[in-house]
């Protein structure tokens, strides 16, 4: 397991010893050799969890364009998009190929079936080197290709919130960007297009329905201040946390709410989807990290360790979920043996991490310097590549290229914005890093930059 340092150390997990923006570094250890001996256990009938089976809220498209909505209202989600383009790819070199073959009908019978072994094994290696890249075992080179942008480019609005933003994520296909403030707004925009929609909150009914105890409780009335978002893979679903203590469920395609998962003791303060699957994981101030099936819209398990509020986390395609949190650690949680790998940091606090691969990950501490706007609030890392990005809240957002051979990330260039970088996320395919901004910190409200725009803002990269 090789973790990264933004100063490039390389600290053991015993002992961290870094500077401001430190990553965590450690050798081989028995704790990641894969183990299918132990599962997941079951859900504890003690536990004073619920989870409810209603069917009411069920996506189910068939049956709403029975109901007379229109098929193309209901958009295309990336996987369905994914293997249309495959279907499309294959049909376009089979007709290429039956065209030559009308061409050239008096060919030779092996020298035609040379050809067809060479046309296949062209679409395995093309297939193959599609789904290495996809599950994160080569490492694409986006990095080097990165062009510094010129004195006039910069950062674009792309969306405006009345409230500092805290959470930005994009879709799989790079065509959809999601947004939430504190004043409870969720936006749904268009990459391109830059048109956008709000979220609507259901009333107290659908709420109890959904899951919500109480919808008048004390708690429940600051829903509107929301501090996580995560969208799955497929393009299906989109998760959001904040202080009302429950994860709300909702339909992208109808932007619907389908479901409010219940249990959480303390404000969800970060949520994740592990790839290609409708797991979802979510992080809270109660020190837990519980685990649901949003397909099945059920509570699955929960991970207890942190000592203090967690406060940012990560999966990628293993069953493995990374997490950080205000008790100075670092913890590496493999989930159906139920076992952690815990890293102590010198800093008061970390505040966020991700994945660079399932061996590699990113972190941040605030060890140092002489303002707290210098302290970095978000990083990420373009999935299955070289290059990872971090932002501060002095609204400085830095580009890193991450070595291979020293294992060490080596500084890019700064891209400038005012106000709190609280979010950061890469478009799959590099084309383009987005940033959410606010006047204040995302968890909290001890600094404010009154000069800063409230906002998701966008920067295109130019790849060479």
């Amino acid at each position: 397991m090789k973790g990264r340092n933004l100063k490039k150390k390389k600290p053991s997990a015993q002992q961290t010893k870094g500077k401001n923006n430190s990553m965590k570094r450690i050798a081989h250890d028995p704790f990641f050799d894969a183990s299918d001996q132990k599962r997941r256990r079951k859900f504890d009938g003690d536990e004073d969890i619920e989870s409810s089976d209603n069917d009411g809220g069920e996506f189910d498209s068939e049956g709403e364009r029975e109901e007379g909505e229109k098929d193309e209202e209901i958009a295309e989600t990336p996987a369905e998009k994914k293997k249309r383009l495959a279907d499309e790819f294959l049909r376009a070199i089979r007709e290429k190929e039956r065209k030559k073959e009308d061409d050239e009908s008096e060919e030779d019978d092996e020298v035609r079936r040379e050809r067809e072994g060479e046309r296949d094994s062209l679409i395995a290696k093309i297939l193959q080197q599609e789904q290495l890249e996809e599950s994160g075992r080569v490492r694409r080179g986006i990095a080097s290709r990165v062009q510094k942008p010129e004195t006039s480019a910069g950062f674009r609005f792309q969306v405006k919130h009345r409230q500092p933003v805290t959470s930005v994520v994009i879709s799989e296909d790079d065509c959809r960007g999601f947004s939430a403030s504190k004043d409870g707004t969720i936006v749904h925009w268009d990459v391109d297009g830059g048109k956008s929609e709000k979220y609507t909150w259901p009333s107290d009914e659908v709420l109890k329905s959904h899951g919500v105890k109480d919808a008048q409780g004390r708690a429940t009335r600051h829903s509107k201040h929301v501090l996580a978002l995560a969208v799955s893979s497929d393009g299906r679903y989109l998760a959001s946390g904040g202080l009302d203590r429950y994860v709300h469920l909702w339909d992208i395609r109808t932007r619907e709410h389908i479901q409010a998962f219940p249990g959480h003791k303390g404000p969800v303060s970060c949520l994740t989807f592990r790839q290609g699957t409708s797991e979802l994981f979510s992080g809270s101030f109660d020190r837990s990290i519980k685990i649901w099936n949003a397909e099945d819209r059920t509570y699955i398990n929960t991970l207890f360790g942190h000592q203090s509020e967690v406060l940012t986390i990560d999966s990628l395609r293993k069953e493995r979920v990374l997490t950080v949190g205000r008790d100075r650690t670092m913890r590496l949680w493999k989930v159906p043996e139920e076992s952690q790998l815990k890293f102590l940091a010198p800093a008061s606090s970390l505040e966020c991490c991700c994945f660079i691969s399932d061996d590699e990950f990113l972190s941040e501490s605030n060890t140092q310097g002489s303002s707290a706007l210098s302290w970095v609030n978000s990083v990420a890392v373009c999935r299955s590549s070289d290059l990872a990005a971090s932002g501060a809240g002095n609204g400085c957002v830095r580009l890193w290229a991450i070595e291979t051979e020293s294992k060490g990330l080596r500084p890019l260039f700064e891209l400038s914005l005012v106000g709190f970088v609280n979010s950061l996320a890469f478009a799959k395919s590099g084309r383009f890093l987005i940033a959410g901004v606010g006047q204040e910190p995302r968890l909290g409200r001890w600094g404010r930059v009154a000069a800063a725009k409230n906002g998701v803002a966008l920067h295109p990269l130019e790849l060479s």
